[in-house]
């Protein structure tokens, strides 16, 4: 559902009338700035991450009139953005970001997709050029509006004034509602600047009901699903992303202690299930857990719940889990036999869904599978391999992100860039709750990591917050440590320095014979690194100096412990950069289009 918000004051009013409940209406008049800042009051936001310019003036001039909400300037529209997402992963509200019209638009366009792909709450507002301008190739002009359609929920423009209360109730709810994703609010100036005495809806109302209609599993469905569990001898839980949504992370834990059925998440899912439980086979995928791969490869009944069956978990999808019958528990039905036919769709909020599950377990005559063979199988294969890594005299980057999760104690939250530093993060620090795994998953966009954790620190500023990132990645928003520095926001980032763009390397050097293609990101004459500590480029040390944050390069192994204690002790903002050799490779490994018949273990 996509549309201009074209509805007139006479027509709101109406349908404000209309309304379950009434409609609230303020005894001023205010201009449309001051009323976008009284909508965003009125949703609860307390923060914004905005960068602004000619277009956005008068929303910043609201926003400066205000208490009640904390502006964020960050240094790039896009760091921001990843803010504001990172913001809404951390919390499990919606995030907001706001930039100008042109180009500070269209730097948020990767944050938006990235939303988008992860299924992460976002609220994009962008000032435009005067509405007698669009469509004129006016000065930082672009059809937003147009530009986005792809990549949201839905998107706005507004050319009304009298709109914006409407339009600002419903895009939080269609961010939040449902499948969360992100939703686009492009205003122009003079929407901005009118006068208007503003109706503020107390509920949204839709001509698709579908909207607002909460999906729900019938009994027949919920009851045929736990016959298929009974009868089933080597059953396996698929657990999304999904289930982190929806905030039913207890109902899966009591299903699966319920059922005895062990479980393997994706990376979105990472912490919807204790993964130091006896029932968890860790994340499954082209770079998870062996056991959790065979155990999907062989199981006979396979319950995926808040997943999508993309191709990082799927490798080749006609042979992803030959041998089952397959039940996919999802909110959103497109993506029911999208990328895999299953047996058993079901279109179900997943709260609601496991919740009558487990009550249906109680109250029927249930009889739970027989896995005497199957778990003990699964044992000794996470027995015999497990996320490892060998030895070296030099700093690795695995046992790096394995001292932080001892000298965290684990209950930290962390952030990542992309890249090998990503995965590893996931495989060597152990998640046994969840929103504490930040991470660009499906879009896969560098430079995510340090912004994002800076939101996350907004979100949670009691928790401790670290962002694990890679050389190449930091670089794309390393201007970020002013907003760390300037707005005192004590998020950490643990730079694991190789020198190269490592996932890619890796790929050079199982499929390209190791020929580098521009992938050493220092000087390729001199290349940097434990042997080579001149040859080392750039100085994050100093950079962060620059910036008025504290850094440090460590680079001997007897030194490492100590050098993550100083970072997490520290107040501020904090860059540990570490220094680790570039030939690791990042294993298990499924090659793409390959299955688990191919999956590379040393």
């Amino acid at each position: 559902m996509k549309k201009t918000a074209r509805r007139s004051a006479a027509a709101e009013a109406k349908a404000a009338a209309k309304s379950a409940k009434p409609a609230t209406r303020p005894a001023r008049q205010m201009n449309g700035a001051d009323c976008v800042v009284e909508c965003l009051v009125r949703e609860n936001v307390d923060v914004i991450f905005a960068y602004p310019g000619g277009a956005s003036l008068e929303l910043h001039q609201a926003l400066a009139r205000t208490k009640d909400i904390r502006v964020v300037l960050p240094r790039h529209e896009q760091g921001g953005a990843f803010a504001a997402e990172g913001y809404a992963r951390a919390s499990g509200k919606v995030g907001v970001c706001m930039a100008t019209s042109g180009p500070g638009a269209t730097n948020l366009v990767s944050a938006i997709a990235d939303a988008f792909m992860d299924s992460i709450p976002l609220v994009a507002i962008t000032g435009q050029v005067y509405s007698k301008y669009i469509g004129k190739s006016a000065f930082q002009e672009t059809d937003f509006f147009g530009m986005t359609l792809p990549i949201v929920k839905h998107s706005y423009l507004v050319l009304d004034a009298a709109d914006l209360p409407r339009v600002f109730k419903e895009a939080f709810h269609l961010a939040r509602s449902g499948r969360p994703g992100p939703v686009v609010i492009d205003i122009p100036k003079d929407v901005q600047q009118a006068a208007v005495t503003p109706v503020f809806p107390a509920a949204t109302s839709f001509r698709n009901p579908l909207i607002s209609l909460r999906q729900t599993a019938t009994d027949g469905q919920l009851q045929h699903i736990l016959s298929l569990v009974s009868a089933a001898r080597k059953p396996v839980l698929y657990v999304g992303g999904g289930v982190i949504s929806a905030e039913a992370h207890k109902e899966l834990r009591a299903f699966a202690e319920k059922t005895g059925i062990p479980v393997a998440t994706t990376l979105m899912g990472v912490g919807a299930f204790p993964e130091n439980h006896p029932l968890s086979m860790r994340w499954f995928g082209m770079h998870g857990s062996a056991a959790g791969n065979w155990a999907v490869d062989e199981s006979d009944l396979l319950l995926a719940f808040g997943a999508r069956f993309d191709d990082r978990i799927t490798g080749d999808t006609n042979r992803f889990a030959p041998h089952a019958q397959i039940v996919h528990l999802d909110i959103d039905a497109a993506e029911h036999n999208k990328n895999k036919r299953v047996h058993y769709p079901v279109c179900a909020d997943l709260k609601d869904a496991l919740a009558r599950l487990n009550k249906l377990i109680v109250a029927k005559k249930f009889t739970a599978p027989d896995t005497g063979d199957w778990l003990p199988r699964i044992a000794e294969w996470k027995k015999q391999h497990p996320f490892s890594y060998g030895e070296s005299q030099h700093i690795l980057p695995q046992e790096a992100i394995h001292a932080l999760y001892e000298l965290t104690k684990g209950e930290a939250i962390i952030a990542t860039g992309v890249g090998q530093h990503q995965m590893w993060a996931a495989q060597f620090y152990t998640f046994d709750e969840p929103r504490r795994l930040i991470s660009s998953l499906g879009l896969g966009a560098m430079g995510f990591g340090y912004p994002a954790a800076l939101g996350a620190k907004v979100a949670c500023p009691d928790r401790q917050v670290i962002d694990i990132d890679g050389d190449g990645s930091f670089m794309m928003n390393i201007q970020e440590l002013a907003m760390a520095k300037i707005e005192n926001i004590a998020a950490k980032a643990m730079i694991l320095n190789n020198q190269h763009l490592g996932m890619v390397t890796q790929w050079e050097d199982r499929f390209y014979q190791s020929v580098r293609g521009q992938t050493i990101l220092g000087d390729a004459d001199n290349i940097g690194g434990p042997h080579n500590i001149p040859g080392l480029y750039p100085d994050f040390a100093q950079i962060a100096a620059g910036f008025g944050v504290k850094g440090r390069r460590v680079i001997k192994k007897a030194e490492l412990r100590e050098a993550i204690q100083e970072m997490l002790d520290h107040d501020g903002p904090y860059l540990l950069d570490v220094v680790v050799p570039h030939s690791e490779h990042v294993l298990p490994m499924i090659p793409a289009g390959k299955s688990v018949k191919e999956m590379i273990l040393s």
